[in-house]
């Protein structure tokens, strides 16, 4: 049976759950949120070290895609959230806002309303921030962030290293403007993950204006003329077909930054010359739709250590001992994020502000038989990355079957700029690991290996020996020139009651990770939407709403 609500949002990830509580805090207002994934009650998700079987090919709470990194240089693996919460229920629970001046250029360049002034006060409303108030933190917000605990023998030879090195301690690494070294901020609370379905969705899941749809697919928008009027359903626990949802103000996408300009292609929204070749019928001829697809590239550095490691307990009798103590007490290794130590770091001392991020893992791992493992000797995981590449890849459906994977290409390190800093960070990291603080607890460097040192061979290494770090971005750009897929109030150009809230609508990509962002767009996003409802311009709303209560 059809039904109709006033927004349709579809995406129950970081940012769909953060607009789903915003938008049903309005009695009036009826709201369905539209998640294809299954429900977020499996316990490793709940459990911070859990990543490790949850985020694998073939596992149902997550998307899997092939991806070219470009060059002729082959595919890898791409996975994304898919449950409630989306990513922010698989991902590494690393908490990272990405540097202020990032936020005012996307407002210098046309897009009012998302400088750091109004940004800055989103993240702060939606935290409830360990370390309390305080400069750019927040306290009784929804989400809660906690700091991994200060001590161990090896992060703190790290920090003291990095030091050493001209990177300065600091308490809160986010608010680091100049760069730093610290212990990583996290969404884990009393040793459980804070997903945005946890943070956002849990506690409003009772309001009668609420609808939350597991297990459904979105096969396509649905248009009338150029007026987005709802979206066409395919129930994966029924058989009798498809049905039809209506929106009577808006139909919202957040399904991410692959399958939000997948889903507005395939409903007729898009590059003109792909859909006719399709046979999709044009609704809009937008070109943007699916480019500018910006990705962070990351190596993974592999360090013998002497001691410290965290490798050997998380087999054998310490991992029933460690799973004892997480589900007895919320405590010990089963609960930290994907890294212990976070840094942001100027590769080159006369560079303005950082230009790259490491996060260093107590663990170590190698491949054995196709499969990744720890290794049983130890070792830690440096991850490091450039936090502005302006590389640009696409997404794109190559069939107008819904159940089709779409094309994404990569393009990995694809400028001058983009390798030039990645390979000045590798350097950089080295010379983190030579400093006298380290000297007693480092073995060696074992991946790359101290053989790789031309530039060619450590931008090799990138490809080898790297990942995605999983922050797709930029597929849906906003900005206010014509050629942006949305515009500064996240409307979808030249179509009326449709727009796009997610990663997609960056027009550069945050340095660090994207799960905060993500729901600090939904949370700017929720002010424009409701400002507009209640007849404010959005250019005026920022300084004058405020959010009603979260619960």
């Amino acid at each position: 049976m059809n039904k109709e609500y006033d927004f349709i949002i579809v995406g129950a990830g970081s940012s769909g759950c953060v607009l789903a509580n915003r938008l049903s805090s309005d009695p009036a207002a009826s709201v369905l949120l539209i998640e294809s994934g299954p429900a977020d009650k499996h316990a490793l998700i709940h459990m911070p070290r859990g990543i490790g079987k949850m985020l694998t090919p073939g596992n149902p709470h997550v998307w899997s895609y092939s991806a070219s990194k470009g060059a002729g240089r082959g595919a890898e693996d791409w996975l994304k959230g898919r449950t409630l919460g989306g990513s922010s229920s698989v991902n590494g629970m690393v908490y990272l806002r990405g540097h202020p001046a990032e936020y005012d250029a996307w407002k210098e360049a046309g897009c009012t309303g998302w400088g750091w002034d109004d940004i800055g006060r989103c993240y702060r409303e939606m935290e409830d921030h360990e370390l309390g108030p305080g400069g750019s933190r927040g306290v009784g917000g929804p989400l809660k962030v906690s700091m991994h605990p200060a001590g161990h023998p090896l992060c703190e030879a790290v920090i003291a290293a990095a030091e050493e090195a001209g990177v300065p301690r600091v308490d809160d690494i986010n608010a680091a403007v100049d760069g730093g070294i610290g212990y990583q901020p996290r969404t884990i609370w009393r040793g459980r993950r804070q997903s945005a379905a946890q943070a956002f969705l849990a506690p409003v899941r009772g309001r009668s204006n609420l609808e939350v749809r597991t297990g459904t697919d979105v096969l396509r928008v649905l248009f009338e003329g150029r007026r987005a009027v709802g979206v066409e359903l395919r129930d994966l626990s029924d058989s009798k077909g498809v049905s039809v949802a209506r929106a009577r103000r808006e139909v919202i996408l957040s399904a991410g930054a692959l399958n939000t300009p997948k889903l507005l292609q395939l409903s007729g929204v898009g590059d003109a010359g792909l859909l006719a070749g399709l046979g999709i019928p044009l609704v809009a001829d937008i070109p943007g739709v699916g480019q500018h697809l910006l990705e962070h590239r990351c190596i993974m550095m592999q360090v013998r250590v002497r001691k410290g490691s965290l490798n050997r307990e998380f087999g054998g009798l310490r991992l029933l001992r460690n799973l004892l103590r997480y589900f007895t007490g919320g405590a010990g290794p089963m609960t930290h994020a994907a890294h212990e130590v976070c840094a942001f770091v100027k590769t080159r001392p006369e560079l303005a502000r950082p230009d790259a991020e490491i996060g260093v893992g107590l663990y170590s791992i190698a491949v054995e038989d196709g499969k990744i493992v720890l290794e049983k000797e130890q070792g830690m995981t440096w991850v490091g990355y450039f936090t502005n590449p302006d590389s640009e890849g696409s997404v794109t459906i190559a069939s107008r079957d819904p159940d089709a994977a779409p094309l994404i290409d990569a393009n990995y390190l694809a400028t001058p700029n983009d390798r030039r800093h990645s390979i000045d960070l590798v350097r950089f990291m080295r010379k983190i690991l030579m400093q006298p603080a380290l000297r007693t607890h480092v073995v060696g460097e074992t991946l790359p290996g101290p053989h790789c040192a031309s530039d060619e061979e450590l931008l090799e290494a990138f490809f080898k020996h790297g990942s995605t770090a999983f922050h797709v971005a930029g597929t849906c750009r906003m900005g206010a020139d014509a050629a942006s897929v949305v515009d500064p109030q996240l409307r979808v150009r030249g179509l009326e009651g449709l727009r796009v809230v997610d990663t997609s609508i960056m027009p550069t990509l945050i340095s660090g990770n994207t799960n905060g962002p993500a729901m600090a767009i939904a949370m700017r996003a929720a002010e424009v939407i409701l400002a507009t409802g209640q007849g404010a311009t959005p250019a005026v709303e920022a300084s004058a709403l405020r959010s009603p209560a979260f619960t």
